[in-house]
């Protein structure tokens, strides 16, 4: 059974080497609940998905998709947001956003 989580936050534009990125940085007890999930998928499966990585289907307004949440050093964790998803949401960088992560 999955678990859905809601998470509301700025998207951020992050510059890369390559290109630019947007996405949400989730922080909290969000975070946490994220966090305590790889750990049992990690203990389940015995291994570790790329970069620490968890499977999710966000959703943003009446947008969805198939992604994945990555961890960082600090307990945060980002979403990428494509622009697909700012175009249809009508977002920008700044913008407030509210997200449901459904985890897999």
């Amino acid at each position: 059974m999955s678990e859905t989580l809601a998470w509301r936050g700025p998207i951020t534009r992050w510059q890369g080497d390559k290109a630019v990125y947007h996405l949400l940085t989730i922080t909290g007890e969000t975070a946490e609940a994220i966090t305590m999930h790889e750990r049992l998928r990690r203990l389940e499966f015995g291994g570790r998905r790329g970069f620490g990585s968890v499977k999710v289907i966000a959703t943003i307004g009446g947008t969805h998709w198939k992604t994945s949440v990555f961890p960082s050093k600090s307990g945060e964790w980002w979403l990428l947001v494509g622009k697909k998803v700012l175009r249809a949401e009508d977002l920008a960088a700044g913008d407030e956003a509210e997200v449901l992560l459904e985890l897999l």
